[in-house]
């Protein structure tokens, strides 16, 4: 008759493998399921109205939709750029809010709203300190 440390003997030593989203082996469970860090992609776009071109740098989390954006920069093609881009969104609609970095006498707040479009870009109107309608745009993606 075997005995339980007999059996445990002629069976093979099976160990738990957790692996978390990367592929990457670690150590426990809790690990394995933590909520993964926070994912940043980079794009560039341009404003587009009449004369007037704004060259933004938008990052924004990629695993969301609408794209939630998380910060950014408009680099030029405004009074008092640099800018910074404090947040809002990018899908069938485009929201973005910014604060002026920059010196001069110039607004402080800007924020831009669209639609999607094809070719893909947005259309639609953007404005200072609070107003969102006060000039029209068209907002393309740069490569």
């Amino acid at each position: 008759m075997a005995t339980v440390a007999d059996k445990k003997k002629d069976k093979p030593e099976t160990r738990q493998r957790y692996l978390n989203p990367q592929g990457t082996e670690v150590k426990t469970r809790e690990e394995a399921l933590a909520a993964p860090e926070a994912v940043t992609a980079t794009l560039a776009l341009e404003l587009h109205n009449g004369t007037v071109t704004f060259a933004m740098e938008v990052k924004y989390a990629p695993n969301t939709y609408p794209f939630v954006v998380t910060g950014g920069t408009i680099r030029s093609g405004i009074c008092g750029a640099p800018w910074q881009i404090t947040g809002g969104f990018l899908g069938d609609t485009l929201r973005l809010d910014a604060k002026r970095q920059g010196t001069g006498n110039c607004a402080n707040k800007i924020t831009v709203v669209g639609e999607y479009q094809n070719p893909p870009s947005w259309r639609g109107t953007y404005g200072f300190d609070g107003a969102a309608s006060s000039f029209k745009h068209t907002t393309m993606y740069q490569c």
